[in-house]
């Protein structure tokens, strides 16, 4: 099929379909030079707290929706870090694999940052060596210079110059592509759609599409294997 490669804004510890999209391609794309969207998951994701969904947010300095992801800088008030942590200890101390997850998170967590973008392509990749997903990852800000592009072009050009033949992009997004756009250049396009997925959670009634931390803490690397190809490309 040749190579394959995917597109996704960088996500704050994002959920586990994030991660099978990363290893369903050779090529992962970091989208950091687009415009940042209040309220969305570039800053922030859910976790389980007693029993109930609950945000973890990074906290920005000067964020607006008219900058572009990389441009936005972390908050210089470094509480933040010490209550996320204290939040994520308190959540999930009694969890089967927190003295394996808890220190992983604690080096992301506990480091300086340029950006929010910077944050989560170190906290993504820490993710994906931990679970032994080899995808190459680039930020597009470092990457190319085609902010003069638009739309479904700039992702065209990405897989035109790292020759790709097949791009995937999670299903939520297929309105916004034309297959027969990227056919003529000779790329198939795919959805990745996510089965359901469950594990238990202290033993109280599931709660789906928390963030990748949350099945790291509930699950062993061997069910997090079946989890991420728990998947259909369409």
């Amino acid at each position: 099929m040749g190579l394959k490669l995917a597109v996704m804004q960088p996500y704050f510890i994002p959920y586990i379909g994030y991660f099978q999209l990363i290893q369903a391609v050779d090529v992962f794309i970091l989208y950091d030079d687009v415009n940042f969207i209040n309220r969305g998951w570039v800053n922030r994701n859910q976790i389980l707290v007693n029993g109930q969904k609950s945000y973890l947010t990074v906290p920005l300095k000067d964020a607006s929706q008219n900058k572009l992801i990389n441009e936005i800088p972390i908050s210089t008030d470094a509480s933040w870090q010490i209550k996320m942590l204290r939040t994520v200890e308190l959540a999930y101390k009694k969890a089967p694999f927190f003295s394996e997850v808890f220190p992983l998170f604690e080096q992301i967590i506990a480091q300086k940052y340029s950006s929010i973008a910077e944050l989560n392509r170190h906290s993504i990749s820490t993710f994906c060596r931990f679970l032994n997903i080899d995808t190459q990852i680039y930020q597009s800000s470092s990457r190319y210079k085609h902010n003069f592009l638009k739309g479904q072009a700039r992702i065209l050009d990405m897989c035109q110059k790292e020759q790709a033949r097949q791009y995937i992009n999670p299903i939520g997004g297929m309105e916004l592509y034309d297959a027969n756009y990227f056919a003529k250049e000779g790329i198939q396009i795919n959805f990745i759609q996510s089965n359901p997925i469950s594990y238990t959670q202290f033993r109280k009634p599931f709660v789906p599409s928390l963030s990748i931390l949350d099945v790291l803490m509930f699950n062993d690397k061997r069910t997090i294997k079946k989890h991420l190809d728990n998947f259909n490309l369409v």
